[in-house]
Parts: C-alpha cells; sequence; structure tokens
C-alpha cells in the first residue's frame, strides 16, 4: 500500500517494547498519526505505563484508549466457546486465540471513531495471531487497510529492535536489552509461554517458565472441594456465591493455582502450516471445563451430547483459525446454544496436585433415572425382555456380513 494513503492508524498496543517500536515505526515510516489502543483482558499487568509511554512517544491524550474488556471477554466470548468444550487438537483450551476477536472488534470500533483508515498489530510473520487479527478485521470492516509492520519491515533481529529503540528514544528496560528467554501471552483466561528456551521438544519445561501454576508437586496435601453452579450452560456461582464471569473465572483461576492445575505442554500444528511448541497454564478454565462437561453429562441427551463431541473438533478449529465472525462459527454456535436450554445445576469437584475430578453432580433437569439403573428389583420402565429384539435388530447386518463370508470361505 502507498504510504500516503494513511493518515491515521489504530495500533493494538501493550506498551511493551515491541509494540513501542512498532508505534514509532509507523511514525516514521507511514508519516500518519497513531491511535493507539490496549484491551485489559485480565492479564495482570498495570496498564497505566502503556498510556504514559504512549504519552511520551507523541501520541495525543485523545487518541490513547484503554479498555477493561474483562467481563465482555468472559461473557461474550469465553462462555460462548465453553458451551462448545472446545479443544484444539484435543488439549487446547484456546486461551489466546479467544482473546483476538475481541481485540480486532474493538480496534475496528476506534477507528470508526475517530476517523481511522487503518489498523496495526504487533503478531510477527510466522504465527497465528496475524491471520487471526486481520480476518476479524475484514469481516468487520471489509475496506479497511492492514498494517503489519512485521511483515514490512526490516527489523528482523533483536539487535535491530534494540538500535532502533534507541535512535529514538524509545525507553528500554533492563531485562530487554538481552535476548528474551521466552515470550509471553496472558489473559484472564490463560498465560502462554512459546519461543527460546522452549523450542526444543524434548527438553522439559524450566520451572521458571510456569507464571499462573503452581507447582503440582508442592501443591497442598489435602484436596480442595469446590462447587459450580451453572444456569443454560454458564457457570454463575461457585460454592453458593453468585459472581460475575470475570470475578467467577479469576476465582477458579486461584483455585487452580494453590491446586496446581491447568499446565499443558503442547506441540501443536499452526495453522500457516508449521508445529510449534508451547506451553499453557489455564488453572481456572480447566477447572471449568470438567465442571461443564460433568454438568452435561446429567442433563444433554446422548444424541445432542454426541452431535456436540463431533462438532467440537470444527468449532475448536475455526476460533484456532481465526474464524470467530465466520458464519459457519455463528451456526456453530447457535446449535450449541440451544443445547444447552437445560444445562443448568451443580457440579462439585475434587482438587488435588494438578487434578481435576467431578465428584457429584445434580441438576433439576437431570436425566439420569436412578430407577432406570438400579440393579434392585422395582417397578421401572424398563423391561430387560426388551433387549433381546433390540440386539437381533441391531445383529441383523453383521450377521448377513457373517453368512457371506462364510458361504465365500473366508
Amino acid at each position: 500500500m502507498a504510504k500516503g494513503d494513511v493518515k491515521r492508524v489504530v495500533l493494538a498496543y501493550s506498551g511493551g517494547l515491541d509494540t513501542s517500536i512498532i508505534l514509532k515505526w509507523l511514525q516514521t515510516t507511514y508519516g500518519c498519526e497513531v491511535v493507539t489502543f490496549t484491551a485489559d483482558l485480565g492479564q495482570g499487568e498495570e496498564l497505566g505505563p502503556a498510556r504514559d509511554k504512549a504519552l511520551l512517544l507523541g501520541i495525543r491524550p485523545e487518541h490513547v484508549f484503554i479498555e477493561d474488556l474483562r467481563e465482555e471477554f468472559v461473557r461474550d466470548y469465553v462462555f460462548p466457546m465453553f458451551r462448545a468444550n472446545a479443544l484444539y487438537e484435543g488439549q487446547y483450551l484456546l486461551g489466546t486465540s479467544i482473546a483476538r476477536p475481541l481485540i480486532a472488534k474493538k480496534q475496528i470500533e476506534i477507528a470508526e471513531k475517530v476517523g481511522a483508515d487503518a489498523v496495526a498489530h504487533g503478531a510477527t510473520g510466522k504465527g497465528n495471531d496475524q491471520v487471526r487479527f486481520e480476518l476479524a478485521y475484514y469481516a468487520l470492516k471489509p475496506d479497511v487497510k492492514v498494517i503489519a509492520p512485521w511483515r514490512e519491515w526490516d527489523l528482523a533481529s533483536r539487535t535491530k529492535l534494540i538500535e532502533f529503540a534507541e535512535q529514538h528514544q524509545i525507553p528500554i528496560a533492563k531485562d530487554k536489552r538481552g535476548e528474551a528467554p521466552f515470550s509471553v501471552d496472558a489473559n484472564l483466561l490463560h498465560a502462554s509461554s512459546e519461543g527460546k528456551v522452549l523450542e526444543d521438544p524434548a527438553r522439559e519445561v524450566p520451572d521458571y517458565v510456569y507464571s499462573r501454576t503452581g507447582d503440582p508437586e508442592q501443591a497442598p496435601d489435602r484436596p480442595t472441594y469446590v462447587t459450580v453452579a451453572f444456569e443454560r450452560g454458564d457457570a454463575v456461582a461457585i460454592d453458593g456465591k453468585k459472581m460475575s464471569p470475570a470475578t467467577l473465572l479469576a476465582r477458579l483461576n486461584e483455585l487452580g493455582r494453590i491446586n496446581g492445575i491447568g499446565r499443558l505442554d503442547l506441540v501443536e500444528n499452526r495453522f500457516v502450516g508449521m508445529k510449534s511448541r508451547g506451553m499453557y497454564e489455564t488453572p481456572g478454565g480447566t477447572i471449568l471445563h470438567a465442571a461443564h462437561r460433568g454438568i452435561e453429562s446429567i442433563t444433554l441427551d446422548r444424541g445432542a451430547m454426541h452431535l456436540k463431541d463431533e462438532l467440537m473438533p470444527k468449532y475448536a478449529e475455526l476460533v484456532y483459525y481465526g474464524f470467530w465472525f465466520a458464519p459457519e462459527r455463528e451456526m456453530l454456535q447457535a446449535a450449541i446454544d440451544r443445547s444447552q436450554e437445560f444445562v443448568s445445576g451443580e457440579v462439585r469437584l475434587k482438587l488435588y496436585k494438578g487434578n481435576v475430578a467431578v465428584v457429584g453432580r445434580e441438576s433439576p433437569y437431570s436425566l439420569y433415572d436412578q430407577d432406570l439403573v438400579t440393579f434392585e428389583e422395582g417397578a421401572v420402565a424398563y423391561d430387560h425382555r426388551d433387549a433381546a429384539g433390540f440386539i437381533r435388530l441391531n445383529a441383523l447386518r453383521l450377521r448377513t456380513l457373517g453368512q457371506r463370508r462364510k458361504k465365500l470361505g473366508l
């Protein structure tokens, strides 16, 4: 794109060294006005410094946007995803993936508000995030201009980044001058670490990498019991105390941290085609996932449950790839949400040294009928003799196949 075509750009800005360099690079390369947007998604960092650094780098005060999105993040993104029990490649709870559409959505809203003609992000050209951000941008504002500095500039090494920062008087923390041992992305749902010391999948993750979970071996010797209440598939209370979505997830995070729950060492397949190794910590999400499956086990019909399990990998893939605003994800969401009509009740869980176990579940809409499953005699709606015809009908095609094999001497 022609540099002069961009007059004002909204940058997804963390306040860290990389996005500060991007901010100055946009100013010097495009000669445009930069508007910064910093999202509080529960990453656990003070966001005041992000505002101060933006102002220091010449951003007008009215063009520094910092928004607390924690409740919206959990209510409108995390919870809908957890209704689907979404796991990418059977393990990953999608903590990074699910944050990107919300950040992109707010960027576009700010762009419309301030009359910007472009948006920019700090994702690299090798990762998934560039895809997630840009698919969301284009879905929400088809004619938007997108600037991805990591795909344009020649600052290809840490040394060059530091040199650029020094040249433009960008403050550099002492721990940022050397090569970063690994990179971290965090929000209220998870913390992910990847790169450098984690790049060799044969090496165990060093203890110093973990930030959200305690060592399971050092966790309390006595289990923690917790009860999670659900309404229509969403968690609404812990141990009888009603909580907002973000407050509830934060409480589960604390319980998970204490008990060493939620660590995942994963080699995954990125959308862009390569495999990568990352370490994910999702303490509250791991508990929530187990609890949700627990309440579904007594409230969902077998057919609905099995269909959900068939749809889940596709749903998780769509979230991972960045298709949150695509019609197919919305179609799947509608089906999943319909299934949650009676997914209400309470689940009791036992947390112990890195493990989560469902130890009790109850619901006013339970489909579990003790009279049906009991071995004791009683007036029940199930006649054992009915099973004979059921089995014979299901065996018909197998018997037919067996007869053909016998006839052919196979």
